[in-house]
């Protein structure tokens, strides 16, 4: 089901003006696709549109855009200034409900791992997949039971249940998530170590799943 969003359409166009627009808590966009005329020039809230980026940046989204009404886009592209990593550009494409499209869905684990009760490591080693579906068939999640994961045993592409009408390109032998043998026990020091490097590759993980925009309309 499409998640409804709103923009505006915009006149300003200059880089002087565009650099007003964001400072006004706006951010400027295109929105692209074969039934339109000429790409329409648009702004979103960057609130909302962050919002978006943390929770769905690959959902199916029911666009209103003024008097053009709503239209099915999906965000293609999103551009974010080098040093504060703000965003400053985003592009939409139209989408036919009909053709199938290329996307990424978050990969969540779930279950409460045999092999972790035992003292392994649960390591997961993709957190989204590449998928192929209609656009009404994108899933918000692929869940991955990993209950009865055991210490050294993983998961595989080719384990996963698909929703129906899913499929995936990758290649069925890519591990999913791993239970590592326990490690030895560390310092005081080591473990927060260990935990500041955890936290920041969870802060990496989240970062590239807000800017790593790849769907193919």
């Amino acid at each position: 089901m499409a998640i409804p969003f709103k923009a505006q359409e915009r006149t300003v166009k200059t880089r002087g003006e565009l650099n007003q627009l964001r400072k006004k808590g706006t951010v400027p966009g295109v929105v692209y696709g074969k039934k339109l005329a000429a790409p329409v020039s648009i702004a979103v809230d960057e609130k909302e549109l962050q919002q978006l980026l943390r929770t769905t940046p690959h959902a199916l989204l029911e666009l209103e855009v003024g008097a053009a009404g709503k239209q099915p886009v999906m965000l293609t592209e999103v551009q974010r200034d080098p040093i504060s990593r703000s965003v400053i550009h985003i592009d939409f494409h139209q989408v036919n409900m009909n053709e199938e499209v290329r996307t990424q869905v978050r990969v969540e684990l779930t279950g409460d791992s045999a092999g972790v009760r035992e003292g392994g490591i649960l390591q997961a080693m993709i957190h989204e997949l590449e998928i192929h579906c209609l656009p009404n068939n994108i899933p918000d999640v692929i869940e991955v039971d990993v209950s009865q994961l055991q210490i050294g045993e993983n998961l595989l592409v080719v384990d996963l249940q698909l929703p129906n009408g899913v499929t995936t390109k990758v290649d069925p032998a890519q591990v999913i998530v791993t239970i590592l043998a326990p490690q030895k026990e560390l310092s005081a020091e080591e473990a927060a170590e260990a935990e500041v490097e955890q936290k920041e590759a969870a802060e990496r993980a989240e970062e590239a799943n807000m800017e790593d925009v790849h769907t193919s309309v």
